[in-house]
């Protein structure tokens, strides 16, 4: 149940719970059903209305990686540190390209969603998360992709990949908390629209996607350690590659403290400007 509250001073629409409902983050757990469906539909609807269906997850990134490895590996002889190129690419592009699909889909998931946002009451919260969701299940089917190639090329993961989950977790709070800021900014600020693709676009080059971030001096790895992807980047790499890929321990930590501070921050932005948006959808 959830009532429909007018403000006489402000003119304004607000959905809020009903008292015995007003405890935010219990209400996440009491709409676990609606999450599920709605990342549920996300999968389906994204699979289903495309020509090649799932096919598309892992082509997308394979042409990524053909691109990139010619671009940097070959053209601008970049160093790989004794590992064959392509595989440099994929362990970069995989949590790069989650984060920047997870950024796009939750950022306009509000917007996409707007008949229900205005209608009734449930923790908006749910919404991009749930697309992050959807983004994950991409990370998981082009995964598929970087296990072949490390067949291909006979590459076995040293004892450092057990790490990874630790990884993947700290990709997945990136996107979370990007895409939290995103959704809300574009339900007041349509503009955003325009410019998530551009910096996706200008992020893929500025990320140690198709390249180490080692090849940035030392004096400004710190500065370089700013985007949060790099230590998202390179920690997928070290738990993968392992051997010269060590990680840059300050950057890394940088890395963590900002994707930390993303998340929340994020998380206090939406829930400022959360009880607006059933007003100005």
């Amino acid at each position: 149940m959830s009532n429909s509250v007018i403000n006489p001073a402000i003119k304004e629409i607000v959905l809020e719970p009903d008292k015995a409902q007003r405890q935010y983050w219990f209400d996440l757990w009491r709409y676990r059903e609606l999450f599920y469906f709605l990342a549920w539909r996300d999968i389906l609807v994204r699979y289903k209305q495309t020509v090649v269906g799932v096919a598309w997850a892992v082509i997308r990134p394979l042409l990524t990686m053909v691109i990139l490895t010619v671009v940097f590996g070959q053209l601008a002889g970049m160093d790989s540190g004794g590992t064959p190129y392509p595989i440099l690419v994929m362990c970069g592009m995989l949590p790069w390209q989650f984060f920047a699909t997870a950024m796009s889909e939750s950022g306009s998931s509000l917007v996409r969603n707007s008949s229900m946002v205005s209608k009734v009451y449930f923790p908006r919260l749910i919404v991009p998360a749930s697309s992050v969701i959807t983004s994950l299940v991409d990370f998981m089917i082009s995964a598929v992709i970087l296990v072949c190639v490390m067949i291909y090329y006979q590459f076995m993961p040293g004892w450092e990949v057990v790490f990874l989950p630790l990884f993947v977790a700290m990709a997945f709070l990136a996107a979370f908390g990007v895409g939290v800021w995103v959704s809300a900014l574009m339900v007041r600020f349509r503009d955003f629209r325009f410019i998530v693709p551009f910096i996706v676009q200008f992020g893929l080059y500025i990320s140690p996607v198709g390249f180490q971030s080692g090849v940035v001096p030392e004096q400004w790895r710190w500065i370089y350690s700013l985007n949060p992807m790099v230590g998202v980047i390179d920690g997928f790499r070290w738990a993968i590659l392992g051997g010269e890929h060590k990680i840059f321990v300050p950057g890394m930590a940088i890395s963590i403290v900002l994707v930390l501070f993303i998340v929340y921050s994020g998380i206090w932005f939406f829930r400022k400007t959360e009880k607006t948006f059933a007003d100005i959808i």
